[in-house]
Parts: C-alpha cells; sequence; structure tokens
C-alpha cells in the first residue's frame, strides 16, 4: 500500500512538472518581435536603420538605431495580427513618419507618412 501511494504521489509530481514546462513554453511571440534592417527612400532621402521591436498585447515598442548615436524610438506602437502601426519622430524635429506595415515571416513591407508624402519601406529580419 505505501508503495502504491508513493507511486501515485510521485506520479502527481511528475505530472504537475510537465504541465508547468508546457504551460511555460506555450508563450506565443508576436511576428514583429525581434531585430530587423530597415531601408526606405524617400523625397527626404534614403534611410536604413537597425531596428528592435516588441510586442505585448496589442502595443508595439522599439527603436529605430539610426547610426551616429541617434536613436528614434517607436512611439504609439501598435500591433494586430501581422499588421502594425507606429510614428517616429525625426531627430526631434517636427517632421513625424506615420509607418504601417505588413509583417510576413522574415520581412515586414510598408507605407511611411510624413508632410504629406507618402514612401514604400521594407525590414528584413536578422538571423
Amino acid at each position: 500500500m505505501r508503495t502504491s501511494a508513493f507511486l501515485l504521489r510521485s506520479l502527481a509530481i511528475v505530472a504537475s512538472a510537465v504541465l508547468v514546462s508546457c504551460t511555460s513554453s506555450a508563450v506565443i511571440n508576436s511576428p514583429a518581435d525581434g531585430a530587423w534592417d530597415f531601408k526606405m527612400t524617400s523625397p527626404f532621402g534614403a534611410i536604413s536603420a537597425n531596428v528592435s521591436m516588441q510586442a505585448a498585447d496589442s502595443q508595439l515598442s522599439g527603436t529605430f538605431d539610426m547610426g551616429g548615436g541617434r536613436i528614434w524610438p517607436i512611439q504609439n506602437g501598435s500591433i494586430a495580427d501581422n499588421q502594425l502601426s507606429f510614428s517616429l519622430s525625426r531627430d526631434g524635429s517636427p517632421m513625424v513618419y506615420e509607418m504601417s506595415g505588413v509583417v510576413d515571416g522574415a520581412s515586414v513591407s510598408g507605407l511611411a507618412k510624413a508632410m504629406g508624402i507618402e514612401a514604400p519601406w521594407e525590414m528584413t529580419k536578422k538571423q
């Protein structure tokens, strides 16, 4: 009897550990999470950046590292499924890029709007 009670407790502990392990590994990351290479050509010039993005619920945050110590934070970021949108202020100037895009695996393509002009942009996920 003692052996079967011990065996049942042992099985219960193992089952609990497996359940906790499965639950913690079931965390789903957003398709936007990670490091990205950004490129855009517009009438304002060519822009490239190293981008870091993180999604939590429907909010998107991160930064655009423009080089030379210039960091543009993602503002007003949102994500729903694979659709994202955010704003970028250009080095503290009144120019604000309104960005929207679609994540498709390891790439994102979108449209930037600023000062009445639109320009396409793209990102590729870093390995």
